[in-house]
C-alpha cells in the first residue's frame, strides 16, 4: 500500500460521512445510550483523540468501544485484538463490513474513529472532528458529574482560530512532511510546521493551556500529535528539526497533560510504533520498529502549574480506566494498576 505519490504534495482527503447523532428524538440517527458503538484505534491520531473525549466526558456507559489492532492492511482495519478476531459487539472481523453494511462497495478508505449503529451493523459517521464536538453537545444528558466543558461557548471564536491553525500546520502538517512525493513539497511542508511549532512555543509560555484557564478540545487535539512526535514524527516522517523534547514549553505542556487523568491513560507507544513503522511500508520497507525513545522521560516534573489553570475548572477528573479498556503497562510504562497515569516505575 502506498501512502507517497510520486512527484506530489500531500493532501488529505476530507470528504467523510457527515451523519450525525443528534439530541432529537426525531433524528434519523437519535442520541441514545448503549445504541451506538465507537470504533478506534490507540495507533492512530484520530481516534486517539475520541477515546480520551469519551473518557474525560464519562461517557463509557452510554457508547460502548470497540478498538482495532493497531496495523491494517489496504482493506480495512481489522479486530484482530479480540478472542477470534471479531468484534465481540458487532459481531464482524473488519471495520470496512459496517461501512459495506451501509454503502455496499463503499469506495473510499476505512478510517477511525467510527461511530457505527449496533442494531443495524452500518457505520454512521466518520467524521472525527464533528464526533467529538458532539460529545460534547449532543451527549450532555450522559455526561459523568464533574466532566469539563471542552468547548466553551465564550471561547468558541478563539478555539475555531487556534484549531483550525493545528489542524492545517500540525496535526495534518507532519503528515505533509512523511508523504511528501518531492523535495520541494518536503521543504514547504517542512518550513510551515516548524513554524506553526514556534508560535505554539511562544504561546504556551505564557498560558497553562492553549485557549482558557482550563483544558478544552484544544488541547485534546494537539495533545495527540505531540505524544507521537518524538516516537515517530520526527524520524519516521522526517520532521526532525528538533525534537519535543528540545521544545521547552510545548515538552513541558505535553508532560502536564500526559500526567492529567484522561490524557496519557489513553496513549499505548507500542502500538503508535506498531502502526507508522509497520503501515507504512513505501516510507519503511523493511518494517523494523524502533526500540527508542526513552518513555522515562515523561514523568519528569513540567512545573506548568506556575502559570495558573485548573485542568478541570470546578469540575473534577475522571476515575480509574475501566479494566477492559486498559492500556497494557507494557505499551505505556507509566500505567498503574488503576489504568491511571503514575510515575517512579521506568
Amino acid at each position: 500500500m502506498s501512502y507517497v505519490e510520486n512527484g506530489k504534495s500531500y493532501e488529505r482527503d476530507t470528504q467523510y460521512i457527515e451523519d450525525r447523532i443528534l439530541d432529537d428524538a426525531d433524528a434519523e440517527w437519535p442520541v441514545e445510550s448503549e445504541r451506538y458503538r465507537l470504533v478506534a484505534a490507540r495507533a492512530c491520531p484520530w481516534a486517539n483523540r475520541a477515546i480520551i473525549v469519551r473518557r474525560l466526558l464519562g461517557l463509557e456507559d452510554a457508547i460502548s468501544m470497540g478498538l482495532t489492532g493497531p496495523t491494517h492492511d489496504a482493506d480495512s482495519w481489522t479486530f484482530d485484538l479480540d478472542p477470534g478476531g471479531v468484534d465481540p459487539v458487532l459481531g464482524i472481523p473488519r471495520l470496512k463490513d459496517a461501512y459495506e453494511k451501509r454503502f455496499p462497495g463503499y469506495p473510499k478508505g476505512i478510517t477511525v474513529p467510527a461511530m457505527v449503529d449496533v442494531p443495524s451493523g452500518q457505520v454512521v459517521t466518520n467524521n472525527f472532528p464533528q464526533i467529538t464536538e458532539d460529545f460534547s453537545s449532543q451527549w450532555t444528558r450522559f455526561h459523568r458529574e464533574g466532566a469539563p466543558t471542552l468547548w466553551p461557548q465564550e471561547l468558541r471564536d478563539e478555539m475555531d482560530a487556534v484549531n483550525k491553525r493545528v489542524y492545517t500546520e500540525v496535526n495534518n502538517g507532519v503528515y505533509r512532511c512523511g508523504f511528501a512525493g518531492t523535495q520541494e513539497a518536503y521543504d514547504a511542508a517542512y518550513e510551515r510546521l516548524f513554524t506553526a511549532l514556534e508560535w505554539l512555543e511562544e504561546r504556551l509560555a505564557t498560558q497553562r493551556y492553549l485557549v482558557g484557564e482550563t483544558i478544552t478540545e484544544a488541547d485534546v487535539r494537539l495533545f495527540t500529535t505531540l505524544v507521537r512526535f518524538d516516537p515517530v514524527y520526527h524520524g519516521h516522517f522526517k520532521c526532525n528539526l528538533r525534537k519535543l523534547t528540545e521544545m521547552p514549553n510545548l515538552w513541558a505542556y505535553a508532560r502536564d497533560l500526559f500526567a492529567t487523568p484522561g490524557f496519557g491513560d489513553t496513549v499505548d507507544f507500542t502500538q503508535i510504533k506498531q502502526h507508522y513503522y509497520v503501515v507504512h511500508s513505501d516510507i519503511n520497507p523493511m518494517g523494523i520498529v524502533p526500540d527508542g525513545p526513552d518513555l522515562s522521560v515523561w514523568a519528569a516534573p513540567h512545573g506548568r502549574e506556575r502559570l495558573g489553570g485548573r485542568p478541570f475548572g470546578d469540575g473534577a477528573p475522571p476515575g480509574a480506566v475501566r479494566e477492559g479498556e486498559r492500556v497494557p503497562a507494557a505499551d505505556n510504562p507509566h500505567i498503574g494498576a488503576d489504568g491511571l497515569v503514575t510515575f517512579g516505575k521506568v
